[in-house]
């Protein structure tokens, strides 16, 4: 038998709850739409007013993956969808989660969740600069701390506040709270940022993507920052062999892990049963995100 439950008033069949996810861990679906459950609180404000895309994984990351961002087949009337700028779909719309019901339908379908960086009332205007730090092997988020100290201090020479969060997969992010900006005013700056940082660090960092440029160093991915790509969400789970989190993570941690003597690809994991415990201990650290007088303005 399907189970039904009520969420906000509304009713959400959900499916498969005792199907194994993750097999390293044993984690099951149920345990998958508890954790969103739990972090809602947390989530839900890097989502409300953002269209989300999602990567489905429903079968587990072993199984096939796929990235959407038109609303899923089904999708119940009573959700949000916003219309969005897009060249090859002048009509399209994509899904906003504006509540815990939203949150737990989307769960069900398994899914890692994808945002913007500008809100859906002003496309291609962002409010967050994001610098994505990614370890080509042997480099691991050892050396993402140590880019992500340097770059850090280079945005507050700007008059920027940078805050971090684990990828959830193997490098870092860095989110900055920004007066609203056009993307590709936005997207200029990020570059100059990831230009600057590999001539002042060039055994440690490099702003292209080309595969042969990044073995042991650290791919400093700006690109994201134009208007019509995305960041995993902060708490997003994602599909991973063990159910990782894309964790806020302090300033402290970071430096400490930057003095790691050798690269560890095991430092600043956290699998969805860290994150209550996290949330308890330090609360929500990018909750500066959402104050407008941390907002700094773009050079």
């Amino acid at each position: 038998m399907t189970p039904i439950t009520e969420v906000e008033g509304r009713r959400l069949t959900l499916s498969n709850l005792d199907k194994v996810l993750h097999p390293a861990t044993g984690t099951t679906k149920g345990e998958l739409l508890h954790y969103y459950a739990t972090v809602g609180p947390v989530i839900l404000p890097h989502l409300r007013d953002r269209p989300v895309s999602f990567l489905r994984y429903p079968d587990g990351p072993g199984g096939q993956l796929f990235f959407t961002k038109n609303p899923p087949p089904g999708t119940p009337a009573w959700v949000t969808t916003t219309p969005v700028p897009r060249s090859d779909a002048p009509r399209a719309r994509q899904v906003v989660v504006d509540g815990l019901a939203p949150l737990v339908w989307a769960a069900n379908l398994v899914v890692e969740f994808h945002t913007p960086q500008w809100r859906a009332a002003s496309p291609g205007v962002a409010d967050r600069l994001v610098l994505d730090l990614d370890p080509g092997a042997p480099a691991t988020v050892v050396e993402c701390c140590r880019v992500a100290l340097h770059l850090r201090e280079r945005l507050a020479a700007d008059g920027l506040e940078a805050f971090a969060k684990t990828s959830g997969s193997k490098g870092l992010h860095l989110l900055v709270p920004i007066v609203p900006t056009p993307s590709e005013r936005v997207s200029a700056y990020a570059k100059q940022l990831a230009v600057a940082a590999e001539a002042e660090l060039p055994r440690l960092v490099v702003h292209r993507m080309a595969r042969a440029l990044r073995p042991g160093k650290v791919f400093v991915d700006h690109s994201q920052n134009a208007a019509a790509k995305t960041t995993a969400t902060p708490y997003t789970l994602r599909a991973r062999t063990l159910p990782t989190a894309s964790a806020p993570v302090t300033w402290e941690e970071v430096a400490a892990c930057a003095e790691t003597p050798v690269p560890d690809s095991g430092a600043l994991v956290f699998s969805m049963g860290d994150i209550a415990p996290r949330l308890e201990l330090y609360g929500e650290l990018l909750e500066p995100l959402f104050d407008a007088e941390r907002a700094g303005d773009v050079p």
